[in-house]
């Protein structure tokens, strides 16, 4: 009975581990989530620094599946080059011996003083850093409570014969032991958790040392795993090309160390007398070795996946770029214009999201509407394809004009895919909500609506028109054009006002969900001007004062 006490009791200590782990992950993405995102993002563009920031991030995160995840987002959707995301992969998994470095000195003595800090913050306003911050606090706290938990635990199991034979079955095999450490942080996605559990069980002698070394191994093979697992889906091979890549190396790594484990051991044993230390300076010395051998070499490797993980090209794909041609941007002139030809895609998806909509406010079918909103998947992948494409070019070689014609696709390109955002995050939800709850619009309510979107669509034409000729007089036309919104928004807010007062329910709900149609119409308005007409009158110095949406 004392035994499954016991158990229970390392059970417990392992899951207070965790799920410290757990909340200092959660608490710095809440605070600093879009912080981390935006600096991975800007040091993406070189090796060296990716490499350094995904040492930093994960660091703070102390998870590297977590760094992972995000890089492999970014490397899927185009927003990353394959060198510099295999780069930060290197230096997420050198951040995350960071932490055990710290965690593996005595520092259980501040972990109250941690929690206590913890809560004060915590108990402030959910909508604050602090609370997020307070969080983290709690969670280091508790992470170094189960720690000492454990190293009092083990002592209950060193002279227990059940433990000693599975341990001894377990460590005659580097094998075995990598595998079980590898399962274990796949499940645990925490390889942070699992490496300072291989501590404790080191410090108080329950594993020998060469065996706490491939158990170290095996968690870093395993922290490979989830990104792999957990990152993008899709059919296309390519974006598995960063996780696969990563779990390669982690192989390769493993593999070339664990047949010298011995020498390694005893080598680590004379510099580090203590077994925790001894592990946590492995498991640093490992992934810096790692990163060391494989920087100067991802070139190659990332053109040897690219074979592996060729990219699946489906020509009936809408959202596949037709004149994005690589060659071109030798010579910037050529693709400035394959990437104008490309924006001007966007427009027609853009276009036939509003006939898509228009009819299925006219028929009253919701299957029309939930085909349009697919089409602004199209737009999001179209708008990615032409930035990475631009920003691909050599700056060196773009002239003043360049750079204008350049800056003017991206504007063009930025209020397309806005404009096409309003029609999926609120213009479709409002025509949703009004077929869902089987509001009618009267004759004259529905009149106004396709009025407009027909008008909306003419005016798409005339952008599209503009963004080619970059005419003067039609881009003031275009900017006129805000006049008849504003004044059907107007004549909505009247009519809406007056069935109100009529008490007629069911047609102030009508008319309500009109109203918010109209000003869903006007805001995409106001983008498809800002896309061709604003720069044109901006370069001519005609632009009005003020610009009133």
């Amino acid at each position: 009975m004392s035994l499954f006490v016991s158990l229970i009791d390392l059970a417990g200590a392992i899951a207070l581990l965790l799920w410290g782990t757990h909340m200092v992950q959660t608490g710095v993405q809440r605070a600093f989530g879009s912080k981390l995102r935006s600096i991975l993002g800007s040091a993406l563009r070189n090796r060296f620094r990716a490499f350094l920031a995904g040492v930093g991030v994960t660091a703070v995160l102390q998870s590297s599946t977590a760094t992972g995840l995000m890089t492999a987002g970014f490397a899927a959707g185009g927003l990353v080059a394959l060198v510099p995301a295999l780069a930060v992969m290197l230096g997420a998994n050198v951040g995350t011996t960071l932490i055990v470095q710290v965690l593996s000195f005595d520092v259980v003595l501040i972990s109250p003083a941690l929690i206590l800090i913890g809560m004060v913050m915590f108990r402030k306003d959910s909508r604050t850093q602090a609370h997020d911050l307070g969080r983290v606090f709690i969670g280091l706290g508790l992470m170094l409570l189960a720690l000492h938990q454990l190293l009092s635990l083990m002592t209950v199991y060193e002279n227990s014969p059940i433990l000693s034979m599975l341990l001894s079955a377990v460590s005659a095999s580097w094998f075995l032991d990598v595998c079980l450490a590898a399962l274990l942080t796949w499940a645990a996605h925490s390889s942070v958790a699992i490496v300072l559990l291989i501590m404790s069980l080191a410090t108080k002698g329950v594993v020998p040392a060469d065996a706490a070394l491939a158990l170290v191994l095996g968690a870093n093979l395993g922290t490979a795993i989830n990104p792999l697992v957990e990152g993008p889906g899709g059919d296309d091979p390519a974006a598995k090309r960063l996780p696969f890549g990563n779990l390669i190396g982690r192989i390769l790594g493993v593999a070339a160390t664990v047949n010298f484990l011995g020498p390694i051991s005893h080598f680590m044993a004379s510099i580090e007398p203590t077994s925790a230390r001894a592990v946590a300076d492995f498991h640093t010395l490992f992934n810096l070795v790692v990163a060391v051998v494989s920087l100067p070499l991802l070139g190659p490797y990332a053109s040897l996946l690219r074979r592996w993980l060729p990219e699946r090209v489906d020509p009936a794909d809408p959202a596949r770029p037709l004149y994005l041609d690589p060659a071109a941007r030798e010579t910037p002139i050529v693709a400035l214009g394959a990437a104008s030809r490309e924006a001007l895609r966007l427009a027609d998806v853009l276009e036939e999201m509003l006939q898509g909509v228009n009819a299925g406010l006219a028929k009253g079918d919701r299957r029309l509407l939930v085909e349009t909103r697919r089409r602004e998947d199209v737009l999001d992948k179209l708008n990615i394809a032409i930035k990475a494409y631009l920003t691909s070019l050599d700056p060196g070689e773009l002239n003043a004009t360049d750079h204008r014609r350049l800056n003017e696709i991206l504007t063009f390109t930025m209020n397309i895919e806005q404009a096409g955002d309003v029609v999926d995050r609120n213009f479709l939800p409002h025509a949703s909500k009004r077929l869902k709850r089987g509001l009618v619009f009267s004759e004259e309510e529905q009149k106004d609506l396709t009025a407009m979107i027909g008008r909306l669509s003419a005016n798409l034409k005339t952008a599209a028109s503009l963004f080619v000729t970059e005419d003067p007089r039609t881009a003031r036309l275009l900017v006129d054009e805000k006049v008849a919104f504003r004044d059907a928004e107007s004549k909505a807010t009247a009519s809406h006002f007056n069935r109100l007062r009529d008490s007629d329910l069911q047609a102030a709900q009508a008319s309500s969900i009109h109203l918010d149609l109209l000003r869903d119409i006007k805001l995409i308005n106001s983008h498809i001007i800002a896309a061709a007409a604003y720069p044109v009158l901006e370069r001519t110095g005609a632009l009005l004062p003020s610009r009133v949406t």
